[in-house]
C-alpha cells in the first residue's frame, strides 16, 4: 500500500547555510524509492509517497552524501496533517489580525505535555497540542508581547 508523507529538511537553505537545489533534492528522494515527490519552494519541504517502510536516517544520510551535511529530518504522514488541519480551531486564521503557526514535534517532544515547556504570555499565547505538533495562535496587534519570537530562536 502506498502512503503518502511529509518531509520537513532542518536547516535547509537558512541564512545562506547548507544550500540545497530543489531538482537535486527530489532526485535524492526518487533514488531512495519515492514517487510522486514534489519540493515546496526552497524551503526544504518535500511531499512524496512510498510503498515500503522507512526511516527518516534514511533520507537523513542520502543528503549527507549528496550535499555534504547532515540535515535532521521529521517526518508526518498525510493523514497525521490532515488531523492537525482539522484540529484547527475555525476562529484561528493565518491573515492580517491573527498569526496561526504549527510547530511539528520531534518523536522524544511528542506529548500533550509539551505545551508546558513552553513560555507563554497569558490571554496573548493561545496554544493546542495535537498528535504531533502543537498549533500557536496570536493576534497580530499582541505579537510584541507574545513568546513566540523567543520560541522559535
Amino acid at each position: 500500500m502506498t502512503m503518502q508523507y511529509v518531509a520537513l529538511l532542518r536547516g535547509i537553505n537558512v541564512g545562506g547555510n547548507n544550500k540545497v537545489e530543489m531538482p537535486r533534492l527530489k532526485a535524492v528522494f526518487e533514488r531512495l524509492g519515492f514517487t510522486d515527490v514534489v519540493t515546496y519552494i526552497n524551503s526544504g519541504n518535500i511531499v512524496f509517497a512510498s510503498h515500503t517502510t522507512f526511516l527518516p536516517q534514511n533520507i537523513e544520510d542520502a543528503i549527507e552524501e549528496e550535499f555534504g551535511f547532515r540535515s535532521k529530518t521529521l517526518l508526518r504522514s498525510a493523514d497525521n496533517i490532515a488531523r492537525v488541519c482539522s484540529a484547527l480551531p475555525d476562529d484561528w486564521q493565518n491573515d492580517s489580525e491573527q498569526k496561526t503557526d504549527v510547530l511539528f514535534l520531534w518523536e522524544e517532544a511528542d506529548s500533550p505535555d509539551a505545551i508546558n515547556e513552553i513560555t507563554q504570555t497569558p490571554n496573548v499565547d493561545n496554544l493546542l497540542y495535537v498528535d504531533g505538533a502543537i498549533i500557536w495562535n496570536i493576534k497580530r496587534k499582541d505579537q510584541p508581547k507574545s513568546k513566540m519570537d523567543d520560541f522559535i530562536k
